[in-house]
């Protein structure tokens, strides 16, 4: 008869492997759920495929327009809604940060937060 001692003792080895297994696919899933910069450089190529056929404007163009009107705001960037073909212009003064939506074919800006 194995003594419970025995039977623990070889059970060790395969729970301590299948708690590696585990947990080192819990860290492929939370850095493939983590990747913000995959989503942004689809963002981009969105933006980019869509300046190239001529339906948005470019992404400077449309800061040469916002910049001059947000006057002692610091730019801190934009990102890119290709859903809403929409650029979201990011800044921040005095601790505030205020997003300026901007219609990415018009130029036109859609919202301000306040």
């Amino acid at each position: 008869m194995i003594s419970r001692a025995s039977r623990i003792a070889s059970f060790l080895p395969r729970l301590r492997t299948g708690l590696a297994v585990a947990a080192g696919a819990a860290l492929t899933l939370s850095a493939v759920a983590a990747t913000p910069a995959v989503a942004q450089r689809s963002e981009q190529g969105a933006a980019r495929k869509e300046m190239k056929a001529g339906n948005v404007l470019s992404l400077r163009e449309i800061e040469r327009r916002i910049l001059p009107t947000m006057k002692g705001y610091e730019y801190l960037g934009p990102a890119y809604d290709s859903a809403a073909m929409a650029y979201r212009l990011k800044f921040i003064k005095d601790g505030r940060v205020v997003f300026v939506d901007v219609d990415a074919r018009t130029g036109r800006v859609i919202n301000r937060t306040r």
